[in-house]
């Protein structure tokens, strides 16, 4: 049984030659949640400025797919090799639909980062996997990264992209999961 919905797509110029160059494009409304949602976002506080822009612009963008701000508890964590823990306690709960994961992973010359970056990658699926709660991660590992502004600027701008990003997958996510949970309920799949 395919996920897909099955209305079809509005008619444009594109698709239908009755439809006139000059019309706005027909607003769209976001998908409405059958049930509500409950997301959980977990921030690591390193490099704190730089990550929230993916916090900021997630918000803005889950408000416009269906669920609102007041919808999402925020959580802090020092640093992105603490995330997965926190991630999976919250999971566990089960008072979450789905959990988002922002951090910035760079070279510190301590410790490999993509070492740390591939093991809480790896941990984030772990609990996804598990919990059957969807983990998205915002979790960003530069080839470099350098601390003036040049390279500030580029990334808080790269961190709003991510986070516009991750909240399409997770409503996108939700919504498939929706579906794909009421077919089951109704012996489809």
């Amino acid at each position: 049984m395919n996920q897909m919905l099955s209305d079809s797509p509005p008619a444009n110029a594109a698709t239908d030659p009755t439809v006139a160059l000059d019309q706005p494009p027909p607003t769209v409304e976001p998908a409405r949640f059958v049930k509500p949602q409950r997301v959980a976002f977990v921030q690591s506080c390193w490099h704190r400025d730089i990550v929230a822009e993916s916090r900021i612009a997630f918000l803005a963008e889950i408000a416009a797919r269906g669920i609102s701000p007041a919808q999402v508890d925020l959580f802090e964590v020092p640093g992105a090799f603490e995330i997965p823990l926190h991630v999976q306690l919250l999971a566990k709960t089960r008072r979450y639909t789905a959990i988002v994961a922002a951090g910035l992973v760079v070279d510190g010359g301590i410790y490999r980062h993509d070492f740390v970056a591939g093991t809480v990658i790896n941990a984030l699926m772990d609990v996804q996997l598990r919990t059957e709660v969807p983990v998205f991660s915002a979790v960003l590992t530069p080839q470099q990264f350098h601390e003036h502004a040049t390279h500030f600027d580029f990334f808080r701008k790269h961190f709003a992209i991510k986070g516009v990003e991750v909240a399409e997958a997770c409503a996108d996510t939700l919504h498939a999961l929706e579906r794909l949970r009421g077919q089951v309920a109704a012996g489809m799949v």
